[in-house]
């Protein structure tokens, strides 16, 4: 099997996972999670179930969660195939597939035992990362493509440590934010602070019940929101010569940015269920699309800072070798 396609096996496994989790938010919004009842795999009974709107929603999310499992066991076997020599893509394929199987378990077992809103939030978190895992998939296999075309003369492009660790600080981060934020969904908490930037017309209010879920995942977002907008500047204007890094960084910058906003677009349309859901759903799309790119720079800027500490221990090593010596 050659590089296209198992390029192509990755994007069709990445859109399938990412329906998959915007499916599960689907069934969150709408309150569809018991659409089949406390059943799996049937639907009230049935292969296929009545016709009516939860039941639909639910069972379809089911279907495309099946949909996306099976995708990733076939990503998993091609790459482990045929993708000896790449370990960080055979991993990628590995955590796709072991967390897409994870929070199928979960979701089954909260239909069948509904569970509480902190296992709950934790189930979208899993899928997230199953969601991050098939884009980290998708765009090593397109890095690794391009590699092939590049001239074997292309210097290596390295980062510090120092930056290494900031971006995964804040991809650490961004996934305590995640889990505050399907907290919020899972809890009914979203209505707890109306209005923005302001909550219910104060700059602290009163931490109480859903107020204080709220009123946390907006500090703690605005708080991302500099953490990443820090690691982008340093992405960009640090990095003159590493466009990948640069295009990363910024990228991220720029879905941070449109977070805010879609989550700003929440409170905005509490008051319109058809536009909530819309600008709900926007919101976890941007949200899915900001982690996988900073699980993806994660990765990349581990790799460059190896290649950093290689060179510098290498320099280490020419220097204490004096001339005449050997």
């Amino acid at each position: 099997m050659n590089t296209k396609q198992l390029k192509w096996i990755a994007y069709i496994s990445c859109f399938v996972m990412f329906l998959a989790t915007l499916g599960g938010s689907v069934v969150t919004k709408t309150e569809s999670g018991l659409g089949c009842g406390n059943e799996w795999p049937l639907c009230h009974g049935k292969f296929v179930p009545a016709h009516t709107v939860a039941s639909l929603i639910e069972y379809s999310h089911r279907a495309v969660s099946g949909a996306a499992g099976l995708l990733a066991v076939a990503a998993f076997v091609a790459f482990w195939r045929y993708r000896k020599n790449r370990k960080d893509l055979q991993t990628y394929a590995l955590l796709a597939l072991i967390f897409v199987m994870v929070q199928a378990f979960m979701g089954a077992m909260a239909v069948v035992y509904p569970t509480s809103s902190a296992v709950m939030a934790l189930h979208f978190g899993f899928s997230l990362i199953a969601f991050a895992s098939s884009i980290m998939l998708a765009l090593g296999i397109r890095e690794d493509e391009a590699r092939q075309g590049r001239a074997p003369s292309a210097p290596a492009v390295r980062v510090s440590k120092a930056f290494r660790n900031l971006v995964w600080a804040a991809t650490g981060y961004t996934y305590i934010v995640v889990y505050i934020g399907a907290y919020v969904s899972h809890t009914d908490s979203a209505g707890g602070c109306l209005g923005w930037p302001l909550c219910n017309g104060q700059l602290v209010p009163e931490l109480t019940g859903g107020v204080a879920i709220a009123f946390i995942h907006r500090v703690a977002a605005a708080l991302l929101m500099i953490l990443i907008a820090i690691m982008g500047h340093i992405a960009y204007w640090k990095h003159p010569g590493n466009g990948e890094v640069r295009a990363l960084g910024l990228t991220a910058t720029i879905l941070a940015v449109i977070q805010i906003f879609t989550g700003a677009g929440i409170v905005f349309t509490m008051n319109n269920y058809h536009v909530y859901l819309f600008t709900s759903l926007a919101h976890i799309v941007v949200l899915a699309a900001l982690f996988g790119v900073l699980s993806y720079l994660c990765v990349r800027t581990w790799q460059m800072s190896r290649l950093h500490s290689g060179q510098a221990q290498g320099q280490k090593q020419e220097t204490a070798i004096k001339p005449g010596q050997s």
